[in-house]
């Protein structure tokens, strides 16, 4: 593994608080390193086992600070590849201080923010994208970003990787064997093979980047712009699908100038709906710069739920083929509503053929008396839901798309330079940058500043 070691001694015994701060029941008083148990035990009697529970007085200055539930986990047997002790204090302010000031008084040091999940990756428990998916667990706030995160942490995502880097060195190793032959002219490899392997290898590393449009989606929440007409009812249907009045409802067309946006979750999955300005020709100067924000928040959006009023629906074609002139919804999927159904229900729904775009469905709902509603959550959930236990392994981490990126480009010049049928030190050059970037993602190659940049996302004591 080429990775430098934390700016800190890796060899001193850190502590820190383990839990939110605030008023509670318990708080986790956590350490790690060569110390920790010795520096416990000058504290807490009587003497610790491992992986047991104690339950003990904690002792400052021969007075009893609090009585607590200590764990001793066993190096290597622990979080961290160290020996690790928790305590389990009560959650007074004055009491997790204490006991912390007095442990860093005997010798640990504070641990830095992500310092305990590092040294689990510098010690070979977790490779860098398993760490990374511990943060992804902590921010969890859904359902689908939990399943997610526990997905990579359990070592699928990674098991893929590996198995793609095992790939990547045999190509590597077999071109670079040439290279130690070139005076004889052997080829130690059918090229027409080579090509083959190449290509599926692209094609496996392009398929996980173009999941991080899903992945990313689930873990910071599905963005779906709410658009269409003045008065066609979108910031009733964001009332509707939030529960609350989060959208000022009016008659007057243009009453919403700027976006609404507020998260739901819906079976779990986490959605961001931004209800926009309507979509009209106007000559007032802020209802106009409502109207290009409304564009630009559909741009952004996973989904478009593109509402109409029914009795207005014969005029959707000419709509959408005006929408699509500023947003690109061949990439997005596109939902259109037909609104107030409640007083329009004789009049016909579009049909999806006589539409200038692909259109994912078109349903009848009343935002009003919520008619249609659980149809429409419904279609926004069924293209996010994962079922099982054993998710198809899912890229959400921008860093790692941008890798996958990389990998993909050095891959295909390699490609191109097999295809020509160019010398083997140049094909290798470029399946080397490939691996360069494939051991970002793992921590084969893991350089002081990436590894600072992830772990500071960390909240300390993980």
């Amino acid at each position: 593994m080429n990775s430098s070691t934390n700016s800190s001694p890796m060899n001193s015994t850190i502590a820190a608080i383990a839990t939110p701060a605030g008023r509670g029941a318990i708080a986790v008083v956590r350490l790690s390193g060569p110390d920790a148990l010795a520096i416990c035990q000058r504290h807490i009697q009587p003497t610790l086992q491992p992986r047991h529970a104690s339950f003990a007085s904690f002792v400052v200055d021969g007075q009893m600070l609090d009585e607590v539930v200590a764990i001793y986990f066993q190096a290597p047997h622990s979080y961290t590849g160290e020996d690790v002790v928790e305590i389990s204090c009560h959650g007074s302010s004055y009491i997790q201080q204490a006991l912390l000031a007095t442990l860093l008084a005997d010798g640990c040091r504070m641990a830095e923010p992500g310092e305990f999940t590092r040294r689990a990756f510098l010690n070979g428990r977790l490779n860098l994208s398993q760490a990374e998916a511990v943060a992804d667990l902590i921010d969890a706030t859904n359902r689908g970003a939990q399943r997610m995160a526990v997905s990579q942490l359990r070592g699928g995502y990674a098991a893929l990787l590996g198995e793609l880097r095992e790939r990547f060195v045999e190509l590597t190793a077999l071109l670079e064997l040439e290279l130690d032959f070139s005076e004889e002219e052997v080829e130690f490899a059918d090229r027409s093979q080579l090509r083959n392997l190449l290509t599926t290898l692209i094609e496996r590393c392009r398929k996980l980047a173009d999941s991080f449009t899903l992945g990313n989606a689930i873990r910071c929440g599905v963005p779906v712009a709410i658009i269409g007409p003045p008065n066609a009812g979108k910031s009733t249907l964001l009332n509707r699908l939030v529960g609350d009045d989060r959208a000022i409802v009016s008659d007057q067309p243009g009453t919403t100038r700027d976006t609404v946006e507020e998260t739901v979750t819906l079976d779990g999955i986490g959605f961001r709906f931004i209800d926009t300005a309507g979509l009209r020709h106007s000559d007032n100067e802020i209802e106009q710069v409502g109207i290009e924000r409304s564009y630009r928040a559909a741009s952004r959006a996973t989904v478009v739920v593109y509402v109409v009023d029914r009795s207005d629906s014969a005029s959707l074609p000419q709509q959408l083929a005006a929408l699509a002139q500023s947003v690109a919804l061949a990439d997005k999927q596109l939902i259109v509503v037909c609104n107030k159904s409640d007083r329009y229900n004789n009049m016909p729904l579009p049909v999806a053929e006589n539409l200038p775009t692909a259109v994912d469905a078109i349903l009848p709902i009343s935002a009003q008396t919520g008619d249609g509603i659980d149809a429409l959550q419904q279609r926004l959930t069924d293209r996010y839901r994962q079922e099982g236990d054993d998710l198809e392994p899912t890229v959400s981490n921008l860093r790692h798309y941008e890798a996958l990126t990389h990998i993909v480009e050095a891959s295909q010049r390699a490609l191109d330079a097999l295809q020509q049928n160019m010398p083997a030190d140049l094909v290798a050059i470029d399946l080397r940058d490939a691996l360069y970037h494939l051991g970002t993602i793992t921590g084969e190659v893991a350089p002081d500043e990436i590894l600072g940049t992830i772990f500071s996302r960390f909240c300390v004591g993980k």
